[in-house]
């Protein structure tokens, strides 16, 4: 993790919340990071893209998952003039050697939809037996300032591909990963039980103490 010393401190008594741009447009991710935010102490206000004005997100062409979560966390800070947390995340799956990785959303060729992805990679994995289907899903987010300044963490769900499609619910890979912890696909699993052992959840938690030091300190570590 970088440190990157000291800027102004974003919080303090009297004060108004401190402001965080969240670099989506989803508010089922503002939700959780706000429960998370209430449940840690943190007196901090999500901002989504929309209540921020126009923002150009750039292109993910980074080779890792850490590289796209900075372009877009450093490109919103930048453009709102407010500190932005991004974060980017995908499938990695042992017997494919770590792919479709940062290539999760378009395995199956770019705009390609859930179902064509997750059947290019049952397709790529036929014939493998259940011991070797082990995968994890991982995801990196990054808090970055607006002069520069940036810190990460990351989190990791394990996991095995199933060879066929289970529950309705959730979205991506969901149907075919098989939660080790929750003994169940995440597409069978509630929003609840899910984001408990997700690996985005993880993340956040794991940045919780990196929000903490900017929102008293103005320390990004």
């Amino acid at each position: 993790m970088q440190r990157d010393g000291k800027c102004p401190p974003a919080g303090g008594s009297g004060r108004l919340p401190a402001r965080l741009v969240l670099a989506t447009h989803n508010p089922g991710k503002v939700r959780e990071l706000e429960e998370l935010l209430e449940a840690a102490g943190l007196p901090i206000q999500v901002l989504t893209l929309d209540q921020v004005g126009p923002v150009h997100l750039p292109e993910e062409t980074g080779s890792t998952f850490l590289e796209n979560a900075r372009l877009k966390a450093e490109a919103v800070a930048r453009q709102a003039g407010l500190p932005a947390l991004a974060d980017d995340s995908g499938l990695c799956v042992d017997a494919l050697g770590g792919r479709p990785g940062v290539h999760s959303a378009r395995f199956a060729g770019p705009g390609a939809s859930d179902a064509a992805n997750n059947a290019r990679l049952l397709a790529e994995l036929a014939g493998v037996p259940a011991a070797r289907r082990t995968a994890r899903f991982r995801c990196v987010v990054v808090l970055a300032l607006p002069g520069g300044r940036w810190t990460w963490a990351e989190g990791e769900a394990p996991g095995r591909i199933l060879e066929a499609p289970r529950g309705q619910g959730g979205f991506g890979y969901d149907p075919l990963f098989y939660s080790d912890e929750l003994g169940m696909t995440f597409a069978e699993a509630g929003t609840g039980a899910k984001n408990r052992v997700s690996h985005r959840s993880r993340a956040l938690r794991a940045l919780l103490p990196a929000l903490r030091a900017w929102l008293v300190d103005g320390i990004v570590n």
